[in-house]
């Protein structure tokens, strides 16, 4: 590994301390093509597939649900193979950075394979599904993310300075899916391409190559200060998985932040793809252009709020208590959207309540887990980094095939129907008659695109809108209380400062 990584270039990063230019260019803006890019495959490579080559009913409404899961298995292994690599990469420009660098060209050139499936035979489609998506997610993503999600613990040891890090590294996640992908998408791009196969390749094309330069720049204005401090100590990890997920699965605080993570990545999941099936037909109508920017938008505006106000609560009441707390407030949001699901202005409110709520999770989570990894080192005299991070990549991939399956099982299961697309009102109203479809809106209010192309979207039936609304609003009622109760045992914060004195006086004494 050392040989292949002998002539890194180095980091622009110098400073013994964390600098504002390493939050502004590497935790800011460096993540900022890949997360949008992740983003917006999160809320639409699923519609891509259903609306725009019309899969749902295809192998009897099984492919859908089953190579996402299937896909994940695969995706597990390579997290827990590259969690052991980077954990054993040892460079002068630290263990995980060196891989921000590999998954740059790799991430543009898979995601654009992503899209551009060729038209032929079902087979030929499915084959050319399952080998981009796992090209993407198994092995160009998992690269970038396991890399990407260990910068703010290998950062510095300092909490307050790691938890500076963690806040700029999340207002860049906000930034993409809560203004971008929440506000320009829904209200312009996705009127503007419709169910148009060409328009997709071309607009995911530009968002591939838009995230190439900027994850460079993150290798490059980014330093790991924990890991020089380590390997100037001499500390090694030799140890086999087995003895590492030992370490791992022994211990309270990992067990608890594992099982955090599983059910907030659930719930998560659900409603990123709930979003806009629940928006196109429970309360509004398809890509109008309106309810789901609204939805996004004005349930979102806490989270650029608290910007300001999150890390100053945490740092006074403790990140644990601040974000238990708001994780109450996140049911009691949830609920009121699920009480009053088709009521745009109850919804915008409990999206509101529960947006400020999910603030402290948003922010502040990843500095609590480093504080747990610190835990860690603190017991055992080991970092096991990457394969910590292994387990926390494990559950959120296998969340995203699980969920991604059930989600379009429900689909099938209750005879969701993809929109049509045709050349005039006369063509459309045929198709529509010939399959006994109800179109959404008379025929002759809707606009076709600039090329003449109508995109006729179907009345849902009431349990198609059901699962939709239940996966969109109804379950964070129960994931909000679950994890308020989880959180009760994480008290790493009582002792975590005694605990990183006496790390770093074995430190220096070796």
């Amino acid at each position: 590994m050392e040989k292949l990584f002998e002539r890194l270039p180095a980091s622009r990063i110098r400073s013994e301390s964390v600098t504002g230019r390493e939050k502004w260019l590497g935790y800011l803006l460096g993540p900022a093509g890949a997360l949008l890019l992740n983003a917006v495959l999160a809320t639409y490579l699923n519609v891509y597939y259903t609306d725009v080559l019309n899969l749902t009913p295809m192998w009897g409404g099984m492919f859908l649900t089953i190579f996402p899961i299937v896909s994940k298995v695969i995706d597990a292994v390579t997290n827990v193979v590259m969690g052991q690599i980077i954990d054993r990469t040892r460079t002068k420009e630290g263990k995980a950075r060196p891989w921000l660098l590999v998954s740059a060209p790799l991430i543009t050139i898979t995601a654009i394979l992503l899209f551009t499936v060729p038209e032929s035979n079902p087979t030929v489609k499915a084959i050319w599904i399952m080998v981009s998506y796992n090209l993407f997610y198994s092995f160009a993503y998992t690269i970038f993310n396991m890399s990407h999600n260990l910068m703010v613990p290998l950062s510095t040891r300092d909490t307050t300075a790691r938890g500076g890090l963690s806040v700029f590294n999340q207002i860049t996640t906000i930034m993409m899916s809560g203004i971008l992908v929440a506000l320009v998408f829904p209200m312009v791009i996705m009127p503007a391409i419709g169910v148009d196969k060409g328009k997709w390749i071309t607009l995911m094309t530009i968002l591939s190559i838009f995230a190439l330069p900027l994850t460079l720049m993150e290798y490059f204005f980014t330093k790991e200060r924990v890991t020089a401090e380590e390997d100037a100590a001499g500390a090694k990890n030799d140890l086999s998985l087995r003895e590492q997920m030992k370490i791992l699965f022994t211990d309270k605080y990992m067990l608890l932040m594992y099982a955090y993570f599983l059910i907030s990545t659930t719930g998560t999941m659900f409603k990123n793809l709930a979003l806009v099936y629940y928006c196109n037909y429970v309360l509004g109508t398809y890509n109008d252009g309106i309810t789901q920017m609204l939805v996004s938008v004005i349930g979102g505006v806490p989270m650029g709020i608290g910007i300001f106000a999150v890390w100053p609560l945490a740092k006074k009441f403790g990140k644990r208590n601040v974000t238990m707390i708001g994780f109450v407030i996140y049911a009691v949001g949830s609920l009121i959207c699920w009480l009053f699901s088709r009521n745009l202005v109850m919804v915008l409110v409990g999206q509101f309540i529960k947006n400020i709520g999910g603030l402290p999770s948003a922010y502040v989570f990843m500095a609590l887990f480093a504080d747990c990894l610190d835990h860690l080192e603190w017991k055992t005299d080991l970092r096991v980094d990457g394969a910590a991070m292994s387990i926390y990549n494990i559950i959120a991939v296998a969340m995203v095939g699980v969920v991604t399956g059930l989600f379009n099982w429900m689909l099938a299961l209750t005879g969701y129907v993809a929109p049509i697309s045709a050349n005039s009102v006369s063509e459309a109203s045929s198709r529509l008659a010939a399959g006994g479809l109800t179109p959404q809106l008379a025929l002759e209010s809707l606009k076709p695109a600039a090329d003449g192309v109508l995109t006729v979207a179907v009345q849902q039936s009431a349990s198609v809108n059901n699962a939709i609304t239940f996966s969109f609003v109804g379950l964070e009622v129960f994931t909000g209380l679950i994890l308020a109760a989880i959180l009760l045992f994480v008290d790493v914060e009582k002792r975590i400062g005694k605990e990183q004195e006496e790390i770093k006086a074995r430190r220096e004494q070796a």
